[in-house]
């Protein structure tokens, strides 16, 4: 226990050491039982613990023997038949807990930080340590609390551990409001995708811009524009960093195109396209989708305004711009359910006429305009909020 060690940052007055303590210095199991007027308690990775009626979880107690509870105290953890996979859950309120839990407290309160060792127990490094301590296999998994307190644990004095612990609990609070924020935004989005275009059955919105009025056109995708699927893509040939873009469905995961498909993993330059007759999609702006197997599921589509090729798991769809506004498209497209297209086979897939022959509605280029430019905005602000987000979390 003389090994001590030092962050690589830390706040302005702390100095020293960190100390190197055995967690049985540190913890000790409780077994205060029969308190069954205390609310049943579940564990949550996201949240610690929670009350029962409060999860969404079906957990299965027998009132008959809620005397045989384990008490939970604000400030104490518990350790659950998930503690594996994301650590040892923080009770931030009082209530009892399964008798096939350990609940665990600190043996000297006025040296230790509930919420410093909160952020401790859901950590990476501390989740990767639990493998040294759990015990049997798939769901019969458990850790050894006996074998947990033979671990040395690092850290400073309660002080510290105080002011460190707060900064990743309000760095928690503005994560949790801003993902609040993202997820109010999505919902806005999806409700306006709902009210803003015809529902079956009907030629005009639920409400629209002022000024407009009168029906929509109703007309099938194959007359104001057309399809085109993908040509095969020898990985021979794949790899370029400059030419005209190559896409592929694993396109849509890169960072930079979760609207647009701005950026490749592989372009083809001129002399390839000639050797391999290859004849590039030049009428854009189009909107690209995945028409084979399982990523056909997960109904992403994303708008291209520059000449692109596209693999043979892929479609794209060619907006006639006599007809189309690009924004408005993108946005209609987010309306239409692919996977209803997907024909029943060992891998779920759709051809050109299948939705070619789709009807919509709509209406003229004006109109088009003023709906795509909202939604284009709501994209870019959700984008926005997506990434701040994510620099958060990071």
């Amino acid at each position: 226990m003389s090994e001590k060690m030092t962050p690589e940052i830390r706040f302005r007055g702390f100095q020293g050491e960190w100390e190197k303590i055995l967690a049985n210095d540190i913890f000790g199991a409780t077994s205060d039982k029969n308190h069954p007027e205390l609310p049943v308690l579940s564990a949550s990775q996201v949240s610690g613990m929670i009350r029962r009626d409060e999860s969404n979880y079906e957990v299965y107690h027998d009132p008959k023997n809620e005397n045989t509870y384990k008490r939970v105290l604000p400030g104490q953890f518990v350790i659950h038949l998930r503690s594996f996979q994301g650590g040892f859950a923080h009770s931030s309120i009082e209530g009892i807990t399964s008798p096939a839990y350990t609940v665990m407290t600190f043996k000297n309160k006025e040296k230790h930080n509930d919420i410093f060792w909160k952020y401790v127990f859901i950590s990476e490094d501390f989740i990767k340590r639990l493998e040294l301590i759990t015990y049997g296999i798939r769901d019969g998994r458990s850790i050894s609390f006996e074998e947990f307190t033979t671990l040395f644990m690092i850290c400073p004095n309660a002080c510290e551990q105080k002011r460190i612990g707060s900064l990743f609990a309000a760095l928690d609070r503005t994560i949790d409001l801003q993902r609040r924020k993202l997820e109010k935004l999505q919902t806005f989005k999806s409700s306006m995708l709902q009210k803003m275009f015809p529902k079956e059955g009907s030629l005009t919105p639920e409400i629209r811009f002022r000024g407009f009025e009168g029906e929509w056109r109703r007309i099938s995708l194959g007359e104001i524009g057309n399809a085109r699927s993908g040509i095969g893509f020898p990985e021979k040939e794949q790899g370029g960093k400059t030419g005209i873009p190559f896409f592929k469905v694993s396109d849509m995961n890169t960072e930079g195109n979760e609207i647009e498909l701005l950026l490749s993993n592989n372009y083809v330059s001129k002399e390839q396209i000639l050797r391999n007759r290859w004849q590039p999609i030049e009428s854009v702006p189009a909107v690209f989708f995945a028409k084979v197997g399982a990523a056909v599921m997960l109904n992403r589509k994303r708008l291209i305004r520059s000449p692109f090729l596209l693999d043979n798991n892929t479609m794209a769809y060619s907006f006639d711009c006599n007809e189309w506004n690009a924004e408005f498209g993108a946005a209609l497209f987010e309306k239409i359910d692919l996977t209803a297209l997907a024909q029943v086979g060992a891998l779920p897939s759709f051809n050109v006429g299948d939705l070619e022959s789709l009807r919509v509605c709509l209406p003229d280029k004006h109109e088009q305009k003023r709906i795509g430019a909202l939604f284009a905005t709501l994209d870019r602000t959700i984008d926005l909020q997506r990434r701040k987000l994510e620099k958060l979390q990071n």
